[in-house]
């Protein structure tokens, strides 16, 4: 019986291996898979160690590349190369990725040598079609794909700390707000054409060399909307009046942390941020902004403009500007005639010793003014300075050497800082009006209770949060404002807390009494009673560890069988 069944394999076999008969039209199975076929989707093609989670995303993010990966399908729009160590941008690799829209390059080591591909005097290639975008600059061509997004070219330094960017950012046409880039030593002078974004991610600094932008580099970025060139090696002679003036629908440019000593030539009219912070820029003409009409945010803190740098009728071109960050710049008066739309002026860590009575009476439509920092006197602050800013909702003052708080400020205020001065009393008449006032910070001044007039709060209704913390106090002031939720008393020389202390305060949700003269039972059993929104006391710090006891959550009735 074995002996037959070993016999039957060969015929066994033969049937398998011939064809059967040909399938009849209309009876296939579209379903089933054929000869040869797989159920399994073919494997997109992907760089080794690289990860591409989409068809049109890789990333190669942080590993150590020391060449350019190839492999890369012509359908990436999304290419991360941030932190790894290139040192060149190959042009044959580069120029095949039309569809190019965002090139991530930040922390590598490319320099203006190292970028490589045809010369930047060579003639660029028509461009066709609605996708196509334009080039300036010493960027290598290949760094631009057809459709012109964005590109991050990283600089070598470590980031830095910054003055906060503006609290509101204009929408970039559907973009999230801008983030700061990382760049080479040398555009490449031909980028994908598609890029519309050209920066590195999120809080990481260019890290790159690049010390010119050649002619010709941006001419095709006609897309490009968002362009991160900080933490470079960009001089004054590395860009010229053509670098930017063909990027039609650039929004964002960032050219922090470079070398420049004045604005770029050539800004395009659709500009809505320009970032030039710690540069060395010592004058801002109004020639160089006329064709960025459009700019709504102009950042130029830690520059050297000095007393002189910014004159007369230097923004008037700049008629929809914003916001205009001028931190650090050795400013010894607000600076004149400033563009009547502004909304918000950030002076802080400057000179300014004085504010007269017209110093900001060409910008009415302020919300936001911050003078920070600056060498302000109360004897130098004219009564009147505030008159004509009724708009104004936030007034930063703290770190002057005011004593007395300004007389004449905005009834609309909804924010006041005083913090880090020289304040020895408060007086009534200042706050008089300020019925909008939400938050008021008076830390770190030398004020005691008895330096607190009566009635000093009676018209600050709406105030939710009060700072009084490490100034000289001994108890808690009285009549504090009735809607109060947030007070803040650390590092005072409070030693006692009476029952009566929180009696004008019945919102009051977090006190903060750390750092004082408390002991354990230095706060009355009956403080709290009348506050059911209490959830923080913090008493960490006081020589004793101090016995804190909550009131119930919700109102206890009467006990039964009680009175």
């Amino acid at each position: 019986m074995a002996e037959s069944g070993l016999a039957m394999w060969p015929s066994l076999l033969l049937l398998l291996l011939l064809p059967g008969p040909p399938p009849v039209a209309g009876l296939e199975d579209a379903a089933f898979p054929h000869l040869g076929e797989s159920l399994q989707p073919l494997p997109r093609a992907c760089p080794l160690r690289c990860s591409c989670p989409r068809v049109d995303t890789v990333d190669c993010d942080g590993l150590d590349l020391r060449v350019f990966p190839d492999n890369i399908t012509r359908a990436a729009q999304h290419l991360s190369l941030q932190n790894n160590q290139l040192q060149e941008l190959p042009y044959n690799e580069l120029s095949r990725l039309s569809g190019l829209r965002t090139l991530n390059l930040h922390n590598n080591l490319i320099s203006s040598e190292a970028l490589s591909g045809p010369s930047v005097s060579a003639p660029v290639p028509p461009c066709r079609g609605s996708g196509c975008q334009p080039s300036d600059g010493d960027l290598p061509p290949h760094l631009w794909g057809e459709a012109g997004t964005q590109v991050r070219v990283p600089p070598q330094q470590p980031a830095e700390q910054r003055w906060p960017a503006p609290r509101r950012l204009p929408r970039l046409r559907g973009h999230r707000h801008p983030q700061p880039l990382q760049q080479p030593a040398q555009l490449p002078a031909a980028q994908p054409a598609a890029l519309t974004r050209a920066a590195p991610p999120a809080g990481s600094p260019a890290n790159n060399l690049i010390s010119k932008v050649p002619r010709g580099a941006l001419s095709r970025q006609t897309q490009l909307r968002e362009l991160y060139l900080q933490h470079n090696q960009l001089t004054d002679s590395g860009l010229d009046a053509t670098t930017f003036s063909k990027l039609h629908s650039l929004e964002y440019l960032d050219l922090s942390h470079n070398q420049l000593t004045t604005v770029p030539a050539g800004l395009p009219r659709t500009l809505a941020i320009l970032h030039l912070g710690r540069n060395r820029i010592r004058q801002v003409e109004a020639a160089r902004l006329h064709g960025a009409r459009g700019l709504r945010y102009l950042l130029l803190q830690h520059n050297q403009l000095g007393s002189s740098g910014l004159p007369a009728g230097a923004l008037r071109p700049l008629r929809g500007l914003h916001t205009l960050h001028l931190y650090g710049n050795g400013l010894d008066r607000v600076p004149p005639a400033l563009p009547r739309r502004l909304r918000a002026l950030v002076l802080p860590h400057n000179h300014v010793a004085a504010l007269g009575a017209r110093d900001l009476v060409a910008t009415p439509g302020l919300t936001e003014l911050n003078l920070a920092y600056n060498r302000l006197a109360s004897a130098r602050v004219h009564h009147r300075a505030f008159r004509r800013l009724r708009a104004l909702r936030s007034l930063d003052l703290a770190g002057n050497q005011l004593t007395r708080l300004p007389m004449g400020l905005p009834t609309g205020l909804r924010t006041l800082q005083l913090q880090r001065n020289q304040l020895r009393m408060l007086e009534p008449e200042p706050l008089a009006g300020l019925d909008q006032l939400r938050e008021l910070s008076l830390a770190h001044n030398r004020l005691r209770v008895g330096d607190i007039g009566p009635g000093t709060w009676h018209e600050l209704q709406a105030l939710q949060m009060l700072d009084l913390s490490h100034n000289e106090l001994s108890f808690v002031p009285p009549d504090l404002p009735e809607a109060l939720e947030e007070l803040h008393l650390e590092g005072n020389r409070i030693g006692h807390v009476g029952p009566e202390a929180f009696l004008s305060t019945p919102r009051l949700r977090a006190l903060f009494l750390r750092a004082n003269r408390l002991h354990m039972t230095s706060i009355a059993a009956e403080a709290f009673l009348g506050l059911p929104n209490l959830r923080v006391v913090d008493t960490a710090g006081n020589p004793e560890q101090v016995l804190i006891r909550l009131p119930p959550t919700t109102p206890r009735g009467p006990r039964a069988g009680g009175p």
